[in-house]
């Protein structure tokens, strides 16, 4: 749990450091959770954030499988419909990997997954 938290830390300083405005974080309803949400020029951005030091690639995508998306997918139209003052920004979906072996320490993958 501990290192989940540090890995979300460590994506949204890396988020703010690249000129993303950060929403809000760890938004909850009953069937998911996204881990962060935030705001890119014109652009929503629903993130996903991955912190697996002895995972893989394959790990990676294992985790981000249909279901999770699925349920991201779920999760962020519950939030757009408690949020009208984003109807009418474009959506999108991130994924940011901490500390995955192979690649760089804060991986981003934008655009990630869509509907």
């Amino acid at each position: 749990m501990r290192r989940g938290r540090e890995g979300e830390d460590r994506a949204v300083r890396f988020l703010e450091q690249n000129g993303y405005i950060v929403l809000e974080r760890n938004f909850r309803v009953r069937d998911g959770e996204i881990d962060i949400i935030a705001q890119f020029a014109d652009t929503l951005v629903f993130v996903e954030v991955k912190t697996l030091p002895h995972g893989t690639v394959e790990t990676l995508a294992h985790e981000l499988n249909s279901t999770k998306q699925q349920k991201i997918l779920k999760t962020a139209k519950c939030y757009l419909q408690n949020h009208r003052q984003y109807s009418s920004s474009l959506i999108r979906f991130d994924v940011i990997a901490v500390d995955v072996p192979g690649l760089e320490p804060v991986h981003h993958i934008v655009n990630a997954f869509s509907e």
